[in-house]
């Protein structure tokens, strides 16, 4: 079998990384060749802190490794990641809800991911046909008048093929999609104006595309009688500050109330910093021992947003 090898502008995006990441970055491609592509294909694999993209299909290897490899550069360029620091003390359910986070988080990237592949040659007709393989080997067209299991998924894939095409699909594919989810495809149009709104180019306006997005998908679920992710308590969503919010003391970007869900990391009762813009989880605190519960929350509401996200080694990008 003939050795792959990946093309000038991945090469180029691998040293990049590296130039970034304090350890190694590399890729290994496999041998799987399923005629499609999905962003499932690849993944990042941590191995004595260098970072190994697998790319376990290789149908199109340049773009699954490039896509593979921007997502990581996003996080170390300080574009906002999530984190899930909640149970809902059913794993299955925390496992279905961190897979829809994970898939509206990826779709608000993919806006960013996609124009920069674009942008390097990575997607072509030939890639942009084995996409769409990739979302009908994922969902299957809608039963006229019937609702069954997969409404959600196809919302989720629908939503990120609108995203894959910015927006524009050729007339043709348009008619077939449009034909085969009729109900989906009108939700996903109304998801994809949520993200498209406004300017997703910075760290700022990409947490901005991802709290409304949540919101916009619970909305849709609501609609359709579905269960929500609630995405704006269950989902941490890394802060974006100014250097002023950094000097705030506590109590007047944050709301700290208790939440039914436990500390995921503690087992404990948990209480979720919101942020008082937009009602976004910002942080997560242990409840403090009953007897000590109005001191704690007076000193923390009294301290810099800065002294208490360094004091719980969290994350934040400045802006």
């Amino acid at each position: 079998m003939t050795e792959i090898k990946l093309n000038e502008a991945v090469t180029g995006l691998i040293n990049l990384t590296n130039s970034l990441y304090p350890d190694n970055v590399s890729v290994h491609l496999g041998t799987e060749k399923s005629g499609y592509v999905r962003h499932d294909q690849a993944q990042q694999v941590l191995k004595d802190g260098n970072i190994v993209v697998e790319v376990k299909d290789v149908t199109a290897p340049n773009y699954t490794a490039s896509h593979e490899l921007l997502h990581l550069l996003l996080l170390l360029q300080g574009f906002p990641q999530i984190t899930f620091n909640l149970t809902t003390r059913d794993q299955q359910l925390d496992e279905q809800l961190m897979a829809i986070a994970t898939e509206l988080y990826d779709m608000v990237s993919h806006v960013l991911v996609v124009a920069k592949q674009r942008e390097h040659a990575l997607i072509d007709e030939t890639v942009e046909a084995e996409y769409v393989k990739g979302v009908y080997a994922t969902i299957d067209p809608e039963v006229p008048n019937k609702d069954d299991a997969m409404m959600t998924l196809r919302l989720l894939t629908l939503t990120d093929l609108l995203v894959f095409f910015n927006g524009d699909l050729a007339p043709e594919l348009e008619k077939r999609v449009s034909g085969d989810f009729p109900k989906s495809w009108p939700a996903a149009k109304t998801l994809y104006a949520v993200i498209t709104r406004k300017a997703v180019d910075t760290p700022f306006g990409m947490r901005r595309a991802i709290v409304k997005l949540f919101k916009a998908f619970d909305d849709q679920m609501t609609a359709w009688q579905l269960p929500g992710l609630h995405g704006n308590e269950f989902v941490t969503v890394q802060n974006v500050l100014s250097e002023r919010q950094e000097r705030l003391e506590v109590r007047q970007l944050f709301d700290i109330f208790h939440s039914d869900m436990l500390d995921k990391h503690k087992n404990t009762r948990a209480y979720i910093g919101l942020n008082k813009g937009d009602q976004q989880n910002a942080f997560v605190l242990p409840a403090p021992a009953q007897k000590h519960s109005d001191a704690f929350f007076k000193e923390t509401y009294g301290k810099t947003v800065k002294e208490l996200l360094t004091g719980l080694d969290i994350p934040y990008t400045l802006r």
